[in-house]
């Protein structure tokens, strides 16, 4: 993939790499899915905690639609209908809404439910739990919570060592689903070295759609002058895009849309590198391509790393709010 930036420099041709698979990933479009289904079904406003998906534009677009986002369980009207959004939610969140007489409908994506039976199957073995991720993010706020008390977050290598747990042979560890590799694969190797014994998931919980962005960056970043990556700044799989370009040494910047471009960063970068987080929508992308092709950049090259044909289906929640649109069947509370 780098042959072809490199190309680009000799030639001094002005183009756009736009890296495959980008964008939506599974879940994302499940997500945004149930909430537009909901809204078609019953009717606003129908109410879902926290951002359905960390990308601003998908929030607004389905807030015009009359969707109405809340950060907290009780800022939902008694009796409504709320969704809880693609990062998961803890088991307190799933009782508040209970005792609040909500009808719920789950959107969280099946790979995050994932890592959730994976820590309730661990803690009920005993084991203490190391969840590696970032504290401030809604997924691991939502893991943490199915069990607390057995429970540490770490976050990077140096705080693997402040660890303390009761039985160093009985540990496991899981992770977010949207770290970067490297970043993951450095955290589980120190957890290693400090408890040999440790276990952790079958399959790794770095989602598929988190790993096959990465290395698309990976395989095309070095033929560039320039990465952009469309996504919002709380997106973790979209700044985890930046840092796997910037560590190959290919400057990269995350941008919301075509406003966001600083025209100095394309100062001598003859070959642009564009993707996307797995919440982005193509129409961002579509925009920073117009951008570019204004600017200069003539040549655009779709650059398809590895093929991505995952799907979800809908959950029961919604399934059975379709068989009972207006409203007449409760949706049951999980």
């Amino acid at each position: 993939m780098s042959d072809l930036g490199r190309a680009d420099k000799i030639a001094g041709q002005k183009r756009v790499l736009l890296l495959k698979p980008r964008g939506f990933c599974a879940g994302v479009v499940r997500a945004i899915d149930i909430v537009k289904i909901a809204l078609d079904t019953f009717g606003a406003p129908i109410y879902v905690r926290r951002e359905i998906v960390h990308n601003r534009f998908v929030v607004n677009e389905l807030a015009e639609k009359g969707a109405i986002f809340v950060n907290e369980i009780e800022e939902v009207p008694a009796g409504q209908r709320v969704i809880y959004s693609a990062h998961g939610v803890s088991p307190a969140v799933r009782e508040a809404s209970k005792a609040r007489g909500l009808r719920v409908i789950d959107a969280t994506c099946p790979l995050v439910t994932k890592v959730h039976v994976e820590a309730v199957k661990f803690a009920k073995q005993g084991y203490s739990l190391v969840l590696v991720g970032h504290r401030d993010h809604d997924e691991i706020e939502g893991t943490l919570g199915e069990a607390p008390e057995a429970t540490q977050v770490v976050s990077n290598v140096a705080e693997v060592e402040a660890l303390v747990v009761p039985d160093p042979d009985r540990v496991a560890y899981l992770t977010q689903t949207t770290l970067s590799l490297d970043e993951a694969r450095d955290i589980i190797h120190a957890l290693k070295v400090k408890f040999p014994n440790i276990v952790g998931p079958h399959t790794q919980d770095i989602c598929y759609a988190t790993e096959n962005r990465q290395v698309a960056v990976r395989n095309v970043a070095p033929g560039a002058d320039l990465v952009l990556v469309v996504g919002s700044t709380n997106s973790s799989n979209s700044n985890r895009l930046v840092e796997v370009s910037n560590n190959l040494g290919t400057k990269a910047f995350l941008i919301d849309n075509s406003a966001a471009i600083d025209p100095k960063w394309l100062e001598g970068a003859d070959s642009v590198a564009v993707t996307a987080g797995a919440s982005a929508p193509e129409v961002l992308v579509e925009d920073v391509i117009n951008y570019l092709q204004l600017n200069g950049y003539s040549s655009v090259e779709e650059v398809e790393v590895m093929p991505e044909n995952v799907r979800f289906g809908l959950p029961p929640e919604i399934i059975q709010a379709i068989g009972g649109a207006g409203g007449a069947q409760p949706i049951p509370v999980r």
